[in-house]
């Protein structure tokens, strides 16, 4: 009975896979299932046969790899438990010798080496089976030598001209195999689905490169043969990597591995130096990173670079480069968003506004060309302050009116990037593009955000007019109050005690002939006495006080930039919206660049919406941004593709050269 279970079991274990399938049983987490008694006796048998195998040959960890199960195999491993169990339970199989064993482990180890190559080519169809305990939506990380050799060294060679391609992180070596990595599943959330390892990545988040300049107003131009000075604009947030440690339950569904800093540098200077922006806007930009890698990479491309740290204890800010061969800088205006002792304005958010004046080529004078204003910025991400984000969105819009405001009161064009976390049927994103908002009385987290829902809450916080107090020297129309009225050229200024020296003089005191005569009003002189003075003089100062107090609390605000979005936030052969990140597995557009046009006069019946044409800023193109199952395919965001949780957005303009 003895030598009949040796040769039942040499035999059983040589005509089936080699010792690599045998593990898999342990790894497979669906299909036949194991028992524990199974799963106990592998164990012992790879345990001492797998210590036989040549080193290039060793058994994978268990847990670790995945593994190729075959039925065969399958079949085979059920015929060997059989075997086992009816082996044990017989008394004749107990006094079975030590060293019988080791001879067969001995004996299966080293005609399993000389089977495994023929073996392999003669395996029937196979199924991957995921590792046992991995999500069903477990990361995927490329593990190609040129992205191991890319944290150490930084490759800024244009890969493809073709814009319309991004393939950088895998066009190297198309060939390489995925290694599927195991990761947590998230609770409460949208379950992520599984990218099949096949379909490289840069398939699956393909963005096209759409041109806009076959519009009927960009041909107009051509046919005026009116040149355009052509330059390309980049927003894109690249998630600072303090900001991923510090919320690292928001990107459970990532490999760890991904969302280390010196794998993801690359990848974001890879995508920006392929896309070749002439200005580029990025939020969340960590400072030392900034200082240490960013500027001085940046600046071998070309690029003049400015940041601006967040207030307080915060470690990322904003930064604004453009290439110094196609832009000279005229002035620059960092903001800050805190302002002590006011709630309303009391988070530490920045951004950056700034004057550049297009290079042309030789022979073009400057003058030739509008200089051009852009705007830069991270607005608060609390979904229940609206009223913080509004009053900081005003505080930018002011800066900009100041910067971009020409001396005859138009305003140069204006690009707006940056993540403003709201989304576009929110109010404020309203406000942006058709320049006005009644906030009086709105719920706070309606204004802004969208993007959580508190309408069921019984006490929601709303907003009250004035939304900002005086004291903070800008008005409703979103301008300083030092700049509302600029001084006409000409005019005398006085002060108030050298007008009153005059108040009683022969001339003050007639009755001019035109003045219409009213019993009571116009019919008394004016008098040298003090109590009827003060009381002449309230009524001017109180309608004036009346006046400034009845535009603070109209609760509403304004602005006069006309500004317009460069993406329509939908995707008509998808039939989907457009998204720009995807927190804890849901897609949504928060990152904007908006851009000035020519508002055009509304048709009857319609309101609420304004549209727009372009003006002497002309959108030319932009790169098609992702809905949000296209993104589920690929993991969500970051992944080994994109390494950041935004998607960066970009936007091809024309700026019109005048004919001298």
């Amino acid at each position: 009975m003895t030598d009949g279970f040796f040769t039942c079991r040499k035999n059983v274990l040589l005509a089936k896979s080699p010792s690599a399938q045998i593990e898999g049983v342990f790894a497979a987490s669906r299909g036949k299932s194991v028992s524990e008694e199974q799963e106990a006796l592998l164990q012992q048998c790879l345990e001492e046969g797998g210590g036989n195998l040549p080193a290039s040959e060793s058994v994978p960890a268990v847990g670790k790899v995945s593994v190729t199960l075959t039925s065969d195999w399958l079949e085979g491993s059920e015929l060997l438990m059989t075997s086992l169990r009816e082996l044990n339970s017989s008394p004749e199989a107990t006094p079975c010798a030590d060293q019988q064993l080791s001879d067969l482990n001995a004996l299966a180890s080293s005609e399993l080496q000389d089977h495994a190559v023929a073996e392999q080519a003669r395996l029937p169809a196979e199924k991957t089976v995921t590792v046992a305990g991995s999500a069903p939506w477990a990361a995927v990380v490329p593990q190609t030598d040129q992205q191991v050799a890319g944290c150490a060294g930084i490759n800024t060679e244009v890969l493809n001209d073709d814009p319309a391609v991004l393939a950088w992180s895998l066009a190297c070596d198309a060939e390489t195999v995925p290694a599927e990595l195991s990761a947590q599943p998230i609770q409460d959330a949208v379950p992520f689905c599984p990218v099949p390892t096949e379909v490289p990545y840069h398939e699956i988040l393909w963005r096209d490169w759409e041109d806009l300049s076959i519009q009927p107003c960009v041909l107009e131009q051509v046919s005026k043969n009116t040149p355009l000075f052509e330059f390309r604009v980049m927003s894109y947030n690249i998630l600072a990597q303090d900001l991923v440690e510090q919320g690292i339950d928001l990107y459970v569904h990532c490999h760890p591995d991904i969302l280390n800093w010196n794998y993801r540098l690359p990848n974001l200077l890879q995508e920006i130096q392929h896309w070749d922006p002439d200005v580029l806007c990025l939020q969340e930009v960590q400072e030392n990173h900034y200082w240490e890698q960013l500027e001085p990479t940046f600046k071998e491309m070309g690029f003049a670079c400015f940041y601006k740290r967040r207030t307080g204890t915060k470690t990322d800010g904003c930064a604004v480069c453009y290439k110094h061969s196609r832009f000279q800088l005229i002035s620059l205006s960092p903001v800050e968003y805190f302002r002590p002792g006011l709630d309303i304005l009391n988070r530490d958010n920045v951004g950056l506004v700034l004057l550049l004046q297009p290079v042309l080529p030789e022979g073009l004078d400057l003058k030739a060309i509008s200089p051009l204003c852009v705007a830069n910025t991270h607005v608060l991400f609390n979904p229940r302050r609206g009223d913080i984000k509004l009053a900081q969105v005003a505080l930018l819009l002011a800066e900009i009116d100041k910067i971009a405001r020409t001396s005859e009161g138009s305003y140069y064009p204006v690009i707006l990037c940056g993540d403003l976390n709201s989304v576009p049927d929110s109010p404020l994103y309203k406000f942006i593009r058709n320049g006005e908002l009644s906030y009086h009385g709105m719920p706070a987290w309606k204004v802004v955000s969208g993007q959580e829902d508190f309408s069921q809450q019984l006490y929601s916080r709303k907003l009250l007019a004035p939304l900002w107090p005086s004291s903070l020297g800008v008005t409703d129309n979103c301008q300083y109050v030092t700049r509302c009225q600029p001084k006409k050229p000409g005019r005398c200024e006085y002060s108030r005690d050298f007008l009153l020296q005059f108040r009683f003089c022969d001339v003050a005191c007639e009755r001019p002939p035109h003045l219409v005569l009213l019993e009571g009003v116009t019919d008394v002189k004016p008098v040298a006495s003090a109590r009827e003075h003060s009381a002449v003089t309230a009524v001017p100062k109180r309608h004036h006080f009346l006046s400034f107090l009845g535009k603070q609390c109209s609760g509403v605000i304004q602005h006069g930039l006309n500004l317009t979005s460069v993406y329509s936030h939908f995707l008509p052969q998808r039939g989907r919206p457009e998204v720009t990140t995807m927190p804890m597995g849901l897609g949504a557009t928060v990152d904007y660049i908006f851009y000035s046009a020519e508002p055009v006069e509304s048709r009857a019946g319609e309101c609420g919406r304004r549209l727009y044409k372009d003006g002497a800023l002309k959108l030319l193109g932009r790169l098609s941004l992702l809905s949000e199952d296209v993104l589920l395919m690929a993991n969500g965001l970051p992944n080994p593709f994109c390494s950041s949780d935004h998607l960066c957005l970009l936007a091809s303009f024309g700026l019109e050269i005048s004919s001298l």
